[in-house]
Order: structure tokens, then sequence, then C-alpha cells
């Protein structure tokens, strides 16, 4: 048997598992009996010539070869799921526009400074879409990583080396950073520093680099608000980018950084097969439409 035997009923298995981290728990999610979804397994890392989990008193976790073979699944379960929505799209000038779940992911500033407008424009535009919408911290694979796990149809990325190789990204806008600091203090650049988990410093390592009048961070936080509410009581200052900073609290002041300051590239990324389907390219297609947020220059 080769892997093109596999069936949409065997990936369904294989995601819940993966999804639950049990082949009891995946069997309660699927209506059936735990023999059936192990037998399921099996079958398919005959198929497939690969160990997908690793069986122990963890239950069952995934392998490197699961976890990719589980990402794919997800993608692919995905696009049956599209099918019937685009089965009854309708053509130039006929009724029928794009339905059904769209499942977008973002981070924190670019959901909440970005994606309102979007989603006020898909709900007058293509009422019968139903997007679904979770933030994602900025760290690691990130958004962009859960579309290539197949869990998310288009992410709001910070574009650049991070994205997973096959994934389609498209630039949307540019955003600066700038200095985040107590207002009225003498000298800013001379407070400690203080950071927060998702900052893009790999995305500004050139620019961090040639700056020796930046310290090594003396606060490292979870929470980019914590940051500010720290910088505000002139316990460090902060190097941010804009879009985090659209409302600052009391006693916080801004600083720009310069002509070469440093900045990131946001824009959004999806797969190859749903760029092509009706609800991702209503999506991108009111990304493109809405104004730029404060703090962004366009790069479409």
């Amino acid at each position: 048997m080769v892997a093109e035997d596999l069936v949409p009923q065997e990936l369904r298995v294989l995601v819940a598992v993966a999804d639950s981290g049990s082949f009891t728990a995946a069997a309660e999610r699927l209506g059936l009996t735990q023999s059936a979804v192990s037998h399921a397994v099996r079958g398919c890392e005959r198929k497939l010539g690969a160990v997908l989990f690793e069986r122990g008193r963890r239950g069952a976790v995934p392998t490197p070869a699961g976890e990719r073979v589980a990402g794919h699944a997800r993608r692919i379960l995905r696009l049956l799921a599209a099918l019937p929505g685009e089965a009854r799209q309708g053509g130039p000038g006929e009724p029928g526009g794009p339905r059904g779940k769209v499942r977008i992911v973002a981070f924190r500033s670019a959901a909440g400074r970005v994606l309102p407008a979007v989603l006020a424009r898909l709900a007058v535009n293509y009422p019968e879409l139903e997007p679904e919408v979770r933030v994602v911290r900025d760290l690691g694979r990130g958004t962009a990583g859960e579309v290539a796990d197949g869990r998310a149809d288009l992410a709001l990325a910070t574009l650049g080396a991070a994205i997973p190789a096959g994934l389609l990204q498209a630039p949307l806008y540019r955003e600066g950073y700038a200095l985040a600091h107590q207002q009225g203090h003498p000298d800013p650049r001379s407070l400690p520093l203080v950071d927060w988990d998702e900052n893009c410093g790999s995305y500004t390592a050139d620019w961090w680099r040639r700056q020796d009048w930046i310290p090594p961070a003396t606060i490292n936080v979870s929470d980019d608000t914590v940051v500010l509410s720290l910088a505000a009581q002139g316990l460090g200052m902060a190097i941010m980018p804009m879009l985090t900073l659209d409302r600052l609290p009391d006693g916080l002041a801004v600083t720009d950084l310069g002509p070469e300051r440093p900045s990131r590239q946001v824009g959004y990324v999806t797969t190859p097969e749903l760029a092509r389907t009706a609800a991702v390219r209503a999506v991108v297609r009111e990304l493109r439409a809405v104004p730029l947020p404060e703090g962004a220059s366009a790069e479409r």
C-alpha cells in the first residue's frame, strides 16, 4: 500500500490524536473506539513508512514526522471543507460570494489596529463569510506557523526568513520603531532597557548591533503593556514598534529614532492552495483596501 491510499477519515484520526495527545481522547472526540483509532494510526504509519507518534505514559506524542504529517493533514482537510463553498461560487455578475468559515490569525498589535476595519468591510461585502480570528504570540514560528500547521487559513505576520518554506507571503505595510520613555526625562537613552518576549529583535538585529548606547535588557516581561507601564514610571526605556504605541499610558513619551530607525515588514501569509479560494481572496482584497493605521507606511 502507498500514501495515495490514505483517506480523509484517516487524516481526521491523525489530526485528532496530534491535537488531543492521546488515542483515548481522539476516540472520544471522533465518536470511535480506542482500538479503531489505534488501528487507523498503525495503518497510516504502515502506508507512509514512518512512525508518527511516540506511545508512552504521556499519551501519544507526535514525532517530527508526525508533526509534519499532521500539518499536511489539517491543510488537506481544510481544502475538503472549503469545496462546497467553492462549488457554489457565482461567476462574474452572478450572485454568490464566498461563504463559510475563514480562519485568521494575527499578533496582537495587528489584530487590534488592522483587523477591525477588515472585519467590518467583510461583514458588509461578504455577509455569508464567517471570519474566525485568533491572536497568537509573535514568538518562534508565530502566526505563520499556524498556517503551515493547517490551523489557520491566513496570518498577519512579520515577514522575513522566519516564514516556513512553502508558504506564500506578501507585504502590506512597514512599521517603524520608536523610543518609549518617561515624559520629561532629560536623557532617556541613559535609562536601563526594558524589553518583552515578542519584541522583534531578530528583525532589527543589524541596527541594534550598531547602537552602542543600548544596554542589555535589565527587565524582560511577557506583555508589551507592562513594558510601557514600566517605562512611564521611569524604570527604563523601551524600543517598540509603532503600532504598539497607539494608546500610551499617562506619563509616557515617544521619541523618534531618526532617519535610520529600524523597521519591520508586516504582511499576510497563506498557503498556495488556499490563496486561490474565494474566502482567502476576499480577506486579502479587504486587507489591501483598508486605510493604513497611523505609524505604518505603505508596502503594497
